[in-house]
């Protein structure tokens, strides 16, 4: 079993989570506050939902044994 694959699962399903919920203290987080102030709230959650997704389906292809993430 790869750890980091399964660390990338649970990072993405978290950043999708957040974004996808429209979590009040995720969003007000000192990291995702800048991309609120450069993209707006619903682009900073467009923004989230995008890099949970890439998260997860790297986090799945390692798991999978497709991709090496050591």
């Amino acid at each position: 079993m790869n750890l980091y694959g399964s660390l990338f699962v649970a990072i993405g399903a978290f950043a999708l989570c957040g974004a996808g919920f429209d979590w009040e203290w995720f969003m007000n987080g000192r990291r995702a506050r800048f991309f609120v102030k450069i993209f707006g709230r619903n682009g900073a959650r467009v923004f989230y939902g995008l890099l949970g997704s890439a998260f997860v389906v790297a986090g799945v292809l390692a798991l999978l044994g497709v991709i090496e993430l050591d």
